[in-house]
């Protein structure tokens, strides 16, 4: 069944052009990604299509209602009773003040109220952590039809049948998910890098050949002064006609070379040569030891005595739930970092709770981004601190997708995202070499985070991060601390081990409990046929304790 059914649409701002496509059907069963950079057009897409925003030329014909998860919205939210439950936000419905992550959680409760058969969501992961994010797609896989910005590309790959790419106005439509369009993209990029070698090659072998042909040309010889008149007549004819073939010869090609398609180069990414050792890198296997360190929050124990490590040239993530303390580890590690460096006491600060090595060099990026000059250029905040060239600066820029003349913008003009991959790059080349990063990704769209994880995953220096973003934090983690009840507990390997690990240990737990019921259930048909057998009745409390624990 048709749901929309766009034709024609076009849609600018002041003069600049956001969207122009020919057509775009939207149908029953479909679910679909909208990926492109920050600024494509991704939103605008949604608004028009949902009818928040009029376009200049076309028609939008909408076929059933709407449910619209919007990334900033005002709306009055009316939501269903079990949702705001289900979401764990029942109380906050009528709340002044509520946090980033029940705005969200209030959003999608209030959308899925509605019980419409199309949701419209954009970015409705924006602060959730990984339970909320995991009830999300509980939901949206039940929802018959769906338009998806989102910045996870594992929620995209999870549920989407089909993907929208924005780019410069125009629509790009691939079938499957989006790990099946990242292939696709990666098949394009092979075909265009293969059709610019061979290109180059042909241009090159013809300009070469006209060369020769003409150099050719000119060594004919001329007719020598010591020839009669015939046969001087007989040389010139015969060179002449010699000359003239090999000029229609470099026509020829010349006009070949004319009629040449011009491919342009591939975008390739820059290969980054970082001289980590201008950092003066610790040697130490440990960089970072926590022994016995406590924190509370007034009266709230945030954590409670707890051990971990932090290993030299490994990148660590940083998990758990929102409210778990993770932006808080972070923080206490950094004060500890800047009180030790200071010599300074702190009646508050136990300086042997935390043990950090003298030689690192511990740089913290944070959503405050205070580490940038807003009057300043990109090239020249991130030159300021820096320890590597300008060249191997540039590269990095670059990776980040600041091109050319676009590293002289004012860092003031720039839009949020490109300020956190400023912020980056400059922590990046710095005399640090320990990096705390705090929600790295958070304003960036997917192609910058991949650029993002791609550095960071060639970065020789220690890590230690806090993401929801699941596909990042899996493709750069090599340990995580994970943050349970006031402790934290230590594993080697990414998310998916982790993830693998609990799902075997609950599978395992789930089966003992079995086992316990089902042995339960045949020591209570014993006990009634025994006569107070003693055994028995001992054997059925132990496992009636057991199964108490589960």
């Amino acid at each position: 069944m048709l749901i929309i059914d766009a034709i024609n649409v076009k849609k600018n701002f002041l003069d600049r052009e956001i969207l122009s496509f020919d057509k775009l059907q939207i149908r029953s069963g479909d679910k679909i990604g909208v990926v492109g950079n920050n600024g494509a057009g991704k939103t605008t897409l949604l608004n028009i299509l949902a009818g928040e925003l009029i376009p200049d030329e076309g028609i939008i014909r909408r076929y059933c209602d709407i449910a619209y998860i919007k990334q900033i919205s005002n709306e009055m939210i009316e939501a269903d009773y079990e949702l705001l439950s289900q979401f764990n936000v029942k109380n906050k419905l009528h709340k002044p003040v509520v946090s980033g992550g029940e705005k969200t959680r209030l959003k999608i409760a209030g959308a899925f109220s509605k019980n419409s058969v199309v949701i419209f969501a954009d970015e409705p992961t924006a602060n959730l952590d990984y339970k909320g994010i995991e009830l999300l797609k509980k939901k949206l896989l039940k929802t018959e039809t769906l338009l998806l910005i989102s910045h996870d590309r594992e929620l995209l790959d999870s549920l989407c049948n089909k993907i929208i790419e924005v780019e410069n106005g125009k629509l790009s439509f691939f079938e499957g998910s989006y790990s099946v369009y990242k292939q696709q993209k990666q098949k394009i990029l092979e075909r265009e890098r293969f059709e610019y070698e061979n290109y180059i090659a042909e241009k090159k072998h013809l300009e070469e050949a006209i060369i020769n042909r003409k150099a050719h040309a000119r060594t004919i010889k001329k007719t020598p002064s010591r020839m009669g008149n015939s046969e001087a007549r007989l040389h010139k004819r015969s060179s002449n006609e010699k000359q003239e073939k090999i000029h229609d010869a470099a026509k020829i090609m010349e006009s070949r070379l004319n009629k040449l398609e011009i491919k342009e180069k591939p975008k390739e990414q820059p290969n980054i040569k970082l001289d980590f050792s201008l950092t003066n890198p610790p040697q130490n296997k440990l960089i970072i030891s926590a022994n016995n360190f406590s924190f509370s929050y007034g009266q709230v124990r945030i954590f409670n005595n707890i051990k971990f490590d932090v290993y030299n040239g490994k990148k660590h993530a940083i998990i758990g739930d929102n409210g778990t303390g993770k932006t808080t580890l972070l923080n206490e590690i950094y004060k500890f970092y800047q009180k030790g460096n200071l010599n300074a006491s702190d009646k508050d600060l136990n300086l042997k709770s935390i043990n950090i090595v003298p030689k690192a060099r511990i740089a913290y990026f944070c959503q405050d981004l205070d580490n940038l000059n807003l009057q300043k250029s990109i090239l020249d905040n991130v030159m300021s601190e820096s320890v590597q060239n300008e060249t191997t600066v540039r590269t990095i820029l670059a990776r980040l997708l600041f091109i050319g003349d676009s590293v002289y913008k004012k860092v003031g003009i720039l839009s949020g995202g490109e300020r956190v991959k400023v912020s980056f790059a400059k922590l990046f080349v710095s005399n640090s070499n320990v990096l705390l990063l705090d929600e790295p990704t958070n304003y960036l769209d997917i192609p910058s985070i991949e650029a993002l994880q791609s550095i960071l995953s060639e970065y020789e220096g220690t890590v230690l991060f806090v993401s929801h973003d699941r596909t990042f934090v899996d493709s750069i983690a090599e340990r995580l601390l994970v943050i349970k009840n006031g402790q934290v507990l230590e594993h080697e390997g990414n998310l998916t081990d982790y993830q693998n690990k609990n799902k075997s240990l609950k599978e395992n737990t789930q089966t003992q409990k079995l086992l316990l019921e089902m042995r339960i259930t045949e020591l209570i048909s014993k006990l009634k046929d025994s006569n107070n057998d003693q055994k028995l009745e001992a054997e059925y409390q132990e496992l009636v304790s057991k199964l108490k624990q589960f």
